[in-house]
């Protein structure tokens, strides 16, 4: 009998027979008793618990508990809906269904559209193959067998997948007799499927090009106990309530019109005055920080792009037009303008480091299957900035943008977990270039004591990036402040300064930004907040609400009185019931209602009424000035952080 060594992380080891499944030589070796197991790591390969194992290795187990462990359970999860899908509608075709973020999707080809009132009769299908306790099997077949399998169940999607690979040999997975193009790993049979939820539908073009066929799109999410899919449901419930889409409606903020065109945002009044609030802070923070404001232009010689690498590594997000001849780039990035203005003097060691900070309007071609709301649109405005300086300079300015970008999380509420992005395949600069890169932000994190996680091969293709990711009032994670660190784009565009030994030397380019896009921020603020911003940056901090009208004129007085002081005020001085005016100023989440009527006329003052609905004390109107600027200075400790 043939027999193999299967070894243990810890050291522990057995010889077993060959051909033992990964999940049989976990038992002898005594793993999974009391928390199963639901894959194994095989020599770093992440395989199923039913793979034969034909030679020596180092088997690791993958626990319920583990992340991986959960992308697994979504994947099956996916097939289980797929098979049901196409159970229930058997001329869909099957496109791609991978696991994601706190679910996972399949998209279909159907001549029948599908709708949320077709997911609880999905959902019953999927119960009943998860109850059939249906074998996963794997088989590995040619390349040209596969493409002729499929092409006999007329899954033409998955042909053209097919015919555009290299690999020789592809894996199938299937339950029954349902197949799937997959690579695996999954569960060992269906009824390890035990919570699950189909949560929307969408359309989504096949592979994110609009001149595509349009799919339909399942979501669905999938957890090891019931009750962690309940906490998830309602967290999930509580996200719909905060849509961004559904409150810049209702608080009139913001729209996206298809006349204009998709992924083009057109802010309200009240949404206008909101992106101000949060640009002229910032602005102002900066300026005090030791930055320089400025502005470049929208368009570019190609011939620039082409300089920088954008055009080779980047062109498919960006615009391009023809002026006089001449071909000419919309900007995607604020970059090679703020070099120019680096240029355009003769820079002295003594002049660094030199920060420049534009909120600069960007343009980049996103698909349409991607355009979600204010969180991914076609022209934003960025918190960008530039910062050369000499490679000693380096930590500190490193450091100091690392300061200015927490101050920043602190004042809105979130935290946050850092991430650094090394270097991708496709890159510009040299490997020497990218490894002093990747350390300088490295030495940085570590002099601050920040715990941070290697995002390999996801660094922007000029330059290694630290990555801040915030997490939100519902625990969800948002990539907002990046800084990346280029010695490469000085090269190409010949930037240098004269140094101590009166000889040119090149300067280091450090690309930030705190906030990120404008508009995604403001969307991730939105819910958050659940649209009730805090006093400061609320577009409206207060309304006058008249009882009759024999209240107006000191209403009228009262809000030119507030005005004068700075405050933000509207007025409702309708001849309507209090009542009323209430629960609207409430749904406008409003942060103070000022009613009006005999005693405050009489008293010459104000009877404050907080959003969440607490009455404060009739008093005099300064003393109300005085609450809302007090209210307004908390943004006061990052303007006086130098």
């Amino acid at each position: 009998m043939d027999e193999i060594r299967v070894a243990l992380k810890t050291g522990d080891s057995q010889r077993l027979q060959k051909g033992i499944s990964v999940g049989e030589a976990l038992q002898r070796l005594g793993i999974g008793k009391h928390n199963p197991a639901v894959a194994a790591i095989v020599d770093d390969e992440l395989v199923d618990l039913n793979r034969p194992l034909e030679r020596d290795c180092t088997i690791e187990p993958l626990e319920q508990s583990s992340d991986e462990a959960l992308e697994v359970l979504r994947h099956t999860t996916s097939h289980v809906m797929a098979q049901a899908v196409q159970s229930l509608y058997p001329e869909a075709k099957i496109t791609i269904g991978p696991a994601i973020e706190n679910g996972f999707y399949y998209d279909f080809d159907c001549p029948e559209t599908f709708s949320v009132e077709d997911l609880p009769r999905i959902e019953a299908k999927m119960q009943e193959i998860v109850k059939q306790a249906l074998p996963v099997h794997r088989q590995v077949l040619d390349r040209q067998e596969a493409i002729r399998l499929f092409k006999e169940r007329n899954e033409s999607y998955k042909v053209e997948m097919l015919e555009e690979m290299d690999e020789p040999t592809v894996s199938v997975y299937g339950q029954d007799d349902w197949l799937d193009l997959c690579r695996g790993p999954h569960l060992v049979n269906t009824n390890e499927v035990k919570a699950f939820k189909l949560t929307g539908v969408a359309g989504a073009y096949w592979r994110g090009d609009e001149r595509n066929p349009m799919l339909q799109r399942i979501y669905g999410t999938a957890f090891f106990s019931r009750k962690d899919l309940k906490r998830y449901l309602q967290v999930l419930e509580e996200a719909r309530k905060r849509d961004h889409r559904k409150l810049g409606r209702e608080l009139d903020l913001f729209h996206i019109s298809d006349e204009a065109g998709p992924g083009l945002v057109i802010y309200h009044p009240k949404g206008a005055l909101l992106r101000h609030i949060l640009e002229t802070f910032e602005k102002e923070a900066h300026l005090r920080r030791g930055y320089k404001m400025a502005i470049g232009p929208q368009l570019l010689k190609t011939e620039m792009w082409k300089r920088s690498g954008h055009f080779e590594h980047y062109r498919e997000n960006m615009y391009f037009t023809e002026v006089e001849g001449h071909s000419y780039g919309v900007k995607p990035m604020n970059c090679l303008a703020h070099m120019l203005i680096y240029k355009a003097d003769i820079r002295s060691y003594r002049d660094l480091p030199l920060r420049y900070f534009e909120m600069g309007i960007v343009h980049r071609h996103e698909k349409s299957g991607v355009l979600h709301g204010l969180t991914r649109v076609r022209q934003f405005t960025q918190d960008d900035a530039h910062i050369l300086c000499t490679p000693e300079q380096l930590n500190d300015e490193i450091k100091r943008i690392i300061d200015f970008a927490l101050d920043m999380m602190d004042l809105f509420g979130f935290e946050y977990e850092m991430e650094i992005s090394t270097q991708p395949e496709k890159r510009i600069g040299s490997d020497e270039d990218w490894d002093r890169a990747t350390a300088a932000l490295e030495m940085a994190l570590k002099d601050k004591q920040i715990p941070y996680d290697i995002c390999a091969g996801e660094g922007a293709f000029y330059g290694p990036k630290i990555d801040l990711k915030l997490k939100d009032a519902l625990n969800r994670r948002w990539q907002c402040a990046t800084i990346q660190c280029d010695f490469t784009l000085p090269e190409r565009f010949d930037l240098n300064y004269i140094g101590p030994d009166g000889e040119k030397h090149r300067p280091v380019m450090l690309h930030r930004v705190l906030l990120g896009s404008i508009e995604r921020f403001l969307g991730i603020l939105i819910e958050h907040y659940a649209g009730a911003f805090p006093t400061w940056l609320a577009p409206v901090q207060a309304i006058i609400l008249t009882v009759t009208d024999r209240h107006q004129q000191y209403g009228e007085e009262l809000y030119q009185q507030l005005l004068a002081a700075g405050i933000r005020v509207e007025k409702d001085l309708r001849n309507e019931k209090l009542g009323f005016k209430i629960r609207e100023a409430q749904l406008q989440k409003i942060p103070y209602m000022l009613v009006v009527g005999d005693r405050e006329v009489e008293a010459a003052g104000v009877s404050p009424r907080r959003r969440d609905g607490k009455d404060l004390k009739l008093m005099e109107v300064e003393e109300f000035i005085e609450i809302v600027k007090t209210e307004n200075a908390v943004t006061d400790f990052i303007l006086k952080t130098g």
